[in-house]
């Protein structure tokens, strides 16, 4: 008898449960999808789609779990470097940031700010190739940087002095008047 019971309490539950307000709403959302995948069909918005027609790229290869991360990788351009290798880039890098600087106060700052990020790297254990990086001399910096942009300006004083400076004047011919 306790089976019996069990087994219809178990079908009372299952009938309730298909009931519940939630399976409702699951099942009246999927109908509202299908309904507006109907109606965009039939106002052509799938129609002339990129890639329509093509093979889907990738498809039937092997199959890697990290594949989404790999595309936004990709897509994104982002580069995973370990630390060691990100401070030797960003140390190549730093001169011509500088240079799109405008204000000292900046420039030191970003400088202050390298030289934080190598000193915390050394005071790290290195995962991956050793530090070879070193700290920058601030004021050596910013008075190279200081003189890259005396250079530019000048340069583009220059230019716009070859372009302004005014044209020799022109030899007028005498005029003659036939008789």
């Amino acid at each position: 008898m306790d089976d019996r019971q069990h087994d219809h309490d178990e079908a009372e539950r299952a009938k309730r449960s298909k009931e519940t307000a939630a399976a409702a709403r699951v099942h009246h959302q999927t109908q509202w999808v299908e309904q507006q995948l109907r109606v965009a069909m039939e106002r052509g918005d799938f129609d002339n789609l990129p890639g329509a027609g093509k093979p889907i790229k990738d498809l039937g290869g092997e199959h890697d779990p990290d594949w989404w991360l790999k595309k936004l990788v990709e897509r994104e351009r982002i580069s995973v470097l370990p630390p060691a290798l990100a401070l030797r880039k960003d140390d190549a890098e730093l001169d011509a940031r500088l240079d799109a600087i405008t204000a000292e106060s900046e420039a030191r700052r970003e400088v202050e700010e390298f030289n934080a990020r190598v000193l915390k790297a050394r005071y790290t254990p290195v995962d991956g190739p050793p530090l070879i990086t070193m700290p920058r001399d601030v004021e050596e910096t910013l008075a190279a940087w200081r003189d890259r942009r005396t250079a530019r300006r000048e340069a583009q004083r220059a230019a716009v002095a070859a372009k302004v400076e005014p044209a020799p004047p022109r030899r007028r011919g005498s005029f003659r008047r036939r008789s």
